[in-house]
């Protein structure tokens, strides 16, 4: 403390802030920003998000949010639950998220690309939305996802070729969309059959290595 007397009086009042843990700006304000910016885009009839206060310290406790040991933010548990809305693009600020569960709702715009921020993502659940416009091309950075499930969407465009180098999915579909082009047929989907793919009219069929050419101008 016999240092502190040197320091100048805003560097001084600077420092017992940041070292002030009920003072300084905390990872998990962030995240409760984040899901409240979410819950700003969204209706919700049955108030299932009725506890998201934004004047609590951290969304730790509110209702189908799941934190790990350090209060960081792992699952949202939103499956069914008659939202309809957007998502926004402050979802990818929540960087140990492993579960992003909002299928079977009433989702209306686009998927963002910073959903493609989600690092920690084992499972991304958006089927039985009414989703439009283009499937990321940023999902191919969620190197820990082995779940991606988008079918019953009205998304468009053609399936990004840049998500065959998710080496860890394990199950795909994006059926029941509008997506058309070729489908990518390489790295890990190699795997899928073509239910993953079924019922989007606009859909060529698989990739032929060495005699289709992947489709990049086409009818898409």
């Amino acid at each position: 403390m016999e240092k502190l007397r040197f320091l100048h009086p805003l560097a001084l009042v600077l420092l017992l802030l940041l070292s002030n843990p009920l003072l300084a700006p905390t990872t998990a304000n962030t995240e409760g920003d984040a899901l409240y910016a979410f819950r700003r885009a969204t209706k919700d009839p049955n108030n299932v998000l009725q506890s998201w206060d934004p004047t609590l310290v951290d969304p730790c406790t509110w209702f189908h949010v799941t934190c790990d040991a350090d209060n960081r933010v792992t699952r949202l548990d939103l499956g069914n639950a008659k939202l309809s809305g957007h998502l926004v693009p402050e979802l990818g600020k929540l960087e140990r998220l492993q579960y992003l569960e909002l299928y079977m709702n009433q989702l209306l715009g686009s998927i963002p690309k910073q959903v493609g921020e989600l690092k920690s993502l084992i499972s991304l659940d958006l089927y039985h939305n009414n989703l439009t416009g283009p499937i990321p091309p940023s999902l191919s950075n969620l190197s820990n996802l082995r779940y991606l499930r988008l079918n019953n969407n009205k998304l468009t465009g053609r399936i990004p070729r840049e998500l065959t180098k998710l080496g860890n999915l394990k199950i795909l579909n994006v059926s029941n969309n509008d997506l058309c082009g070729t489908i990518p047929t390489a790295g890990s989907f190699s795997k899928f059959s073509d239910q993953s793919f079924m019922n989007n009219p606009r859909v060529d069929g698989p990739e032929l290595m060495g005699f289709v050419r992947y489709d990049t101008r086409g009818r898409c």
